[in-house]
């Protein structure tokens, strides 16, 4: 299995016949794999671990045949040649990885998925205090010594205002909500 289009072919001749991992029942990579599964109309049996370095070292033995994780728990074995990278998740493709094609090029083209970090604060935190915040961060996201260390963790840093984060997350917890409830995926 080469190719994410090689992935479908195989899955759809052998339907529930392969298995795939995550960190746990309800996670973002099971919520991920259910969405593809979804979109690529295709059957694949979800076999939740405590833990994604689990979950990886099965996907390495051959007991799981695919799964989707984040860059820095994947990537130094993608590199290693343990495991095969299919693609990533994500809309454009990996500054850490070009070569790789994106899900969307590789024949499900609406697929955009992708893990994020965000500073929240206590509802009733003052909007002065709240604005001040905002601009701190923004500041520190744009330092070269802070854009390397993130991106050595395999993230980019985008800032934006606190209305169009809480838009952000609104929309993402609308988005995983449908997904969890056609796929019925639960927290365990």
């Amino acid at each position: 299995m080469g190719s994410v289009e090689d992935l479908i072919r195989l899955a759809k001749a052998k339907p529930g016949a392969l298995n795939y991992g995550s960190g746990g029942s309800g996670t973002p990579p099971h919520l991920a794999t259910e969405l593809f599964k979804s979109m690529a109309g295709i059957n694949l049996v979800h076999v939740p671990y405590k833990t994604v370095a689990a979950a990886i070292t099965d996907l390495i033995a051959g007991r799981l045949q695919v799964m989707f994780t984040v860059g820095p728990a994947g990537l130094p074995q993608v590199r290693a040649g343990t495991i095969r990278a299919l693609a990533v998740s994500t809309a454009k493709r990996s500054a850490f990885i070009p070569e790789l094609p994106t899900v969307a090029q590789s024949g499900l083209p609406a697929f955009d998925v992708f893990g994020w970090n965000g500073l929240l604060a206590p509802a009733g935190t003052p909007p002065e205090i709240v604005i001040k915040l905002q601009r701190e961060v923004a500041d520190a996201l744009r330092l070269p010594e802070v854009v390397e260390r993130i991106a050595a963790f395999g993230f980019e840093p985008i800032g934006s205002t606190p209305e169009e984060f809480a838009e952000f997350i609104a929309a993402d917890i609308a988005r995983w909500a449908k997904v969890a409830k056609e796929s019925g995926a639960r927290i365990d």
